[in-house]
């Protein structure tokens, strides 16, 4: 059982996700999980939140229903040169925030286009988590990315939404592996993240957890578990 789960969207992130954040905190308490990130998508995304939300998020209660709750954003990647969608003024505001490519935003490039998109976001201070680098429309060096994410402070997500079938995408399990090999040949941590639209998913990894067995991946590198120093690395400036 992990306790913690750090990309999740709740209902300001539009998608036909109706579920408020104190439902999440609920859904994670039942999980006996103890930290919760709340990561809804950035303004680019059609129908999410705008920035007075995000704003807004310094007022949030840090508490609920006794799990402790962070609040970051999912920005999206807008160009190669790591130009995301939510102004640093802003940004610098949040907790931590997860930083990913999706097709609505970022038109498709080459694997060194890509792979440069992700390298130039991690530059950004509060950038503290790639997300889903496995995603095939946006295909990257993922061995590049694992191997200099430590020396960005930047951890590497292993997404349940990339393996789940009937999940948000299409799944992707030979993406995924590339990324626990990688992470294992580099003995870089991993963090587990449901992306869980709304509360159904909250703190389930239940495909994660199937291939870092198989893959014998080592127990100590897996980050969720590890809640104080997790929190004062997703806080911590460069």
């Amino acid at each position: 059982m992990y306790v913690s789960d750090m990309h999740t969207h709740s209902i300001a992130s539009g998608h036909g996700t109706s579920d408020t954040i104190a439902k999440m905190a609920k859904t994670a308490k039942a999980h006996r999980m103890r930290l919760l990130g709340i990561t809804d998508h950035g303004p680019a995304t059609m129908g999410s939140a705008k920035e007075a939300y995000f704003k807004s998020l310094t007022m949030a209660p840090r508490w609920r229903c006794g799990v402790e709750i962070l609040y970051g954003i999912e920005l999206n990647i807008l160009n190669q040169n790591g130009k995301v969608d939510l102004p640093q003024e802003i940004l610098s505001r949040l907790d931590y925030a997860v930083a990913s490519m999706h097709s609505q935003n970022l038109i498709h490039g080459d694997i060194c286009q890509n792979t440069t998109g992700y390298l130039n976001v991690m530059k950004n201070p509060k950038v503290k988590i790639l997300g889903h680098i496995d995603t095939p429309s946006f295909p990257a060096d993922i061995e590049e990315l694992v191997g200099c994410a430590p020396n960005h402070h930047v951890l590497i997500e292993l997404n349940e939404a990339s393996l789940a079938p009937g999940g948000i995408r299409t799944p992707n399990p030979e993406g995924s592996v590339r990324i626990v090999l990688a992470a294992k040949k580099y003995h870089t941590p991993l963090l587990l993240s449901s992306d869980s639209h709304g509360a159904a998913h909250v703190g389930d990894f239940t495909y994660c957890i199937k291939l870092l067995r198989a893959l014998e991946f080592p127990e100590q590198l897996i980050i969720n578990n590890q809640t104080e120093h997790l929190k004062s690395f997703l806080k911590e400036a460069l």
